[in-house]
């Protein structure tokens, strides 16, 4: 029993040890490439385990970049692997744009991998053009009309100008501002309607690519819908801040007319006020008159006769001014 489980130990010591040993060795992974026509060591594949960086991954890459014609450094694409890189789309955008006839090294490859960009996509783009769709632009003619637009705008990628170069929103910004440009400098939004490929000539002559990551192939006008009559509602807001103006200061004058009526009045209170002092001391004046022997008896009736007289004209001017007074 001893021996048998001796040799089954041995056994399975070996199997690990042969897993073991083929996975730090691996031979049928540098025998694929042999046969592939990939000259690679198999120390290298080795010194890619202790390295972490999959053997698989860089001998497929090499397999699928030989087959197409593009001779690669390993180092390199070990290199860019470290480095956080895709391998397997780098050599498939290599390889694709090699079949396109566009030009794209290893490096600038590598640099718009490295950079977040999808070097595999941005080659498929630039061999089949891209359509984006805008949000819907909203804009006014001169004559207050609100147009709100869609368009369709088809981009390639720009190889040159992916690193570095802005994005789709750049792009669908720009193209939204043209359009606002154009449509806001026609003189009435029938003519838009009219010729909405006036809007895709006046955009695509302002070169709204420039500086992005894309070219501009063309912008179409999708569809072009009537909004708001801004013109006359902003006619109807200022109509009506004229009209709060014009009450504000009609209850001004208002509020002043009171204001003086009120004053008026005080004023009039107290001059009677003052003529009521003053007739108080009329008697007054007469008693002291009498005392003196400076007024008679006859020059007191005199000044009576007159004071009396000078009622009765007060109240037939009164009578005379109002003539309904007395009648029914």
């Amino acid at each position: 029993m001893e021996g048998v489980t001796l040799y089954l130990v041995v056994i399975v010591a070996c199997f690990i040890g042969i897993i073991v040993l083929m996975y730090f060795v691996p031979v049928g992974i540098w025998f694929q490439a042999l046969v592939s026509n990939v000259r690679i060591s198999l120390i290298q594949l080795i010194f890619m385990r202790w390295r972490k960086v999959p053997p698989r991954e860089i001998v497929d890459a090499l397999i699928t970049g030989t087959k197409a014609g593009l001779i690669l450094n390993p180092n390199e694409l070990e290199a860019h692997f470290l480095a956080g890189g895709r391998v397997r789309k780098v050599v498939n955008a290599l390889v694709s744009a090699q079949k396109a006839n566009i030009p794209l090294d290893f490096k600038m490859a590598t640099a718009i991998d490295l950079a977040g960009r999808d070097v595999l996509e941005a080659v498929q783009m630039s061999v089949n053009p891209k359509v984006i769709n805008t949000p819907p632009v909203t804009a006014v003619a001169k004559d207050g009309i609100q147009l709100i637009a869609l368009a369709r705008v088809t981009v390639r990628a720009n190889i040159k100008q992916l690193v570095g170069g802005a994005g789709e929103e750049t792009v669908l910004a720009r193209v939204g501002e043209g359009i606002v440009s154009s449509i806001g400098s026609a003189d009435s939004h029938k003519k838009v309607l009219e010729n909405p490929d006036f809007i895709s000539r006046v955009v695509l002559e302002k070169g709204l690519d420039a500086g992005t990551a894309f070219e501009i192939l063309s912008i179409d006008i999708a569809d072009i819908d009537i909004g708001k009559n801004i013109g006359a509602e902003l006619q109807m807001d200022q109509a009506n801040a004229d009209k709060n103006i014009a009450q504000a200061r009609a209850e001004e004058r208002r509020a002043m007319a009171v204001a003086l009526e009120q004053e008026m009045k005080a004023k009039t209170q107290e001059a009677r006020a003052k003529v009521i002092l003053a007739e108080a001391e009329v008697p007054k004046a007469i008693a002291e008159a009498f005392r003196s022997g400076n007024l008679g008896i006859m020059d007191y009736y005199k000044f009576k006769n007159i004071e009396a007289d000078t009622n009765m004209r007060e109240n037939i001017a009164k009578d005379s001014s109002n003539p309904t007074k007395g009648k029914k």
